[in-house]
């Protein structure tokens, strides 16, 4: 039985050492190359995503400006409707010195 036993060791080794190791090593080599691919794709994101927060640094500012423009939205409706009168009284006198 020792002869027996030996050979069917040496066997179990040499399927480990010629079939599950060179599988094991294969895996282990695309598992490692996905996870650069991944490290390589987050880098390229985080570049990206510095990028647009500096874009959308302004949009503080933006929103400060819109509260402006909807605080003189009134002014700018009263200096129209003046503005109006005056053209109209303009327009009146030129008329009585035209048809003078």
């Amino acid at each position: 039985m020792p002869g027996l036993a030996l050979a069917i060791w040496i066997v179990t080794l040499l399927v480990v050492a010629l079939v599950i190791v060179p599988v094991a090593v294969v895996l282990l080599r695309r598992v490692l190359n996905a996870a650069w691919a991944i490290e390589r794709y987050l880098a390229d994101m985080l570049e990206a995503g510095v990028k647009i927060a500096g874009h959308t640094g302004a949009i503080p500012a933006l929103d400060k400006t819109l509260e402006t423009a909807a605080a003189m939205h009134p002014v700018a409706e009263a200096i129209e409707a003046k503005t109006g009168v005056v053209a109209g009284m303009l327009a009146a006198r030129a008329e009585k010195r035209a048809g003078k």
